[in-house]
């Protein structure tokens, strides 16, 4: 493991030899990064690239990889790059700042269909279904696409970055809701912290469709948001080597199970439909019958994009989807694997749910939303940090900034 941060000087080198300047002379060429809900050093990263391409290549524009989080505006993708939007007007006139639209069909172009042999190959027999594979028409509009983006632990495809940041990043809801389906009936548990997973596959397949040449910046962070390493090369090499590091870095064990956890959300994740990864970092940990506290008092939206609908299904376990599957099987996979990664495992059985666990929520959603949600609810004002930190031995574990560090037990062994 990295022991020490990459100095501004390495990064730029790292850079400069990874991507060479011949290979981008005259070349329209879009930078794929995250939204706001990734810590990162992205604004580093973009600055370098374009100080070193910028003088050769004939365009360069950015893409926010939104996946189904709501578009930014300018100056939110501008503040994602450390900018302010003056600098950007100043800097770097020409540079375009776009959103991805996963659900405008006008922005999506079809490049191929997975066929359903392959899916049952792929997912290991789980599913088989033929998949449509549509992407951002925009992109393809490119002579280079070059991916700048973290990579973490990720409950929904082992490991986030790679090609991930296509698709589902700047995907149709096709592959979108496919991917995060699988993911949810393999399990959180099952997944997370996994790098070879059903997932992963599927989403390399998919992004073999992509004809135009890739490139990936994998960049690997730590709690700082200083740079651990970077790694330059295909999606597939680089996020390979990323993955590596972030399980060293990003994996922290524990002896045992915890009855209780308080699971503080930074500022960052502005709604439970990405401060769910709270939950989803810690359920290795979480035992049986206990509870963990999604804390966050910013926090007031469900999900600005789904909200209704997860309002009208509720938050349940797998099986509460699966063993009703012809009542649920035509909403919109996305939000039922969403449901059940924050849910947390636990069985439906003769119209009865029980959860392994509790998942309660201490945040500005109110009362009767959370019970209408079907998750608990507990008053900001009864929650002192203090009350829950040094507690570990008593089974209580405190989580200051969750969402990134993935918990498990040292007993349980990630492939």
């Amino acid at each position: 493991m990295a022991e020490k941060s990459l100095s501004p000087e390495e990064v730029k080198q790292i850079l400069k030899a990874g991507l060479p300047q011949d290979e981008f002379k005259n070349r329209k060429v879009l930078l794929i990064v995250p939204d706001h809900t990734r810590t990162a050093p992205v604004g580093q990263v973009f600055k370098e690239v374009h100080a070193s391409l910028g003088s050769v290549a004939k365009q360069i524009d950015v893409m926010v990889a939104l996946g189904t989080h709501p578009p930014m505006s300018q100056e939110a993708i501008c503040h994602r790059l450390d900018l302010t939007l003056a600098e950007k007007e100043k800097s770097y006139p020409k540079v375009q700042l776009l959103n991805h639209a996963w659900d405008d069909d006008q922005a999506l172009v079809e490049i191929g269909k997975i066929p359903s042999s392959e899916i049952r190959d792929l997912t290991g027999g789980l599913f088989e279904m033929e998949v449509k594979v549509r992407i951002n028409r925009v992109a393809l509009e490119y002579n280079e696409l070059v991916i700048l983006g973290p990579t973490f632990p990720h409950e929904v495809v082992g490991f986030s970055g790679g090609n991930k940041y296509l698709f589902p990043g700047i995907s149709g809801p096709e592959v979108l809701n496919f991917f995060h389906w699988l993911g949810a009936v393999v399990t959180n548990p099952g997944i997370i912290g996994k790098k070879w997973t059903p997932v992963r596959k599927v989403v390399d397949r998919a992004a073999a469709l992509v004809k135009t040449r890739k490139w990936c910046v994998s960049m690997v962070v730590r709690g700082d948001a200083s740079l651990a390493g970077l790694f330059v090369g295909t999606p597939e090499s680089a996020w390979e080597k990323a993955a590596d590091l972030s399980a060293q870095l990003h994996i922290i064990r524990k002896k045992k199970p915890f009855r209780q956890i308080l699971s503080c959300a930074p500022a960052m994740y502005d709604e439970l439909w990405v401060a769910g990864k709270c939950m989803y970092k810690l359920e290795p940990v979480l035992a049986e019958g206990g509870e963990l506290i999604i804390y966050a008092p910013h926090l007031t939206e469900v999900s600005i994009t789904h909200g209704k609908l997860i309002r009208r299904l509720g938050y349940h376990c797998r099986d509460y989807f699966l063993k009703q599957w012809d009542k649920f099987k035509d909403e919109s996979w996305g939000v039922l694997a969403h449901s059940t990664h924050v849910y947390g495992g636990g069985t439906y059985e003769n119209g009865v749910e029980k959860p392994r666990a509790r998942v309660v929520l201490a945040t500005g959603i109110p009362e009767k939303v959370c019970r209408e949600i079907n998750l608990g609810y507990r008053d900001l004002k009864t929650i002192r940090k203090e009350d829950f930190a040094n507690r570990e031995e008593e089974g209580i574990l405190l989580v200051p900034k969750a969402g990134e560090n993935l918990y498990r037990l040292e007993n349980e062994h990630s492939a």
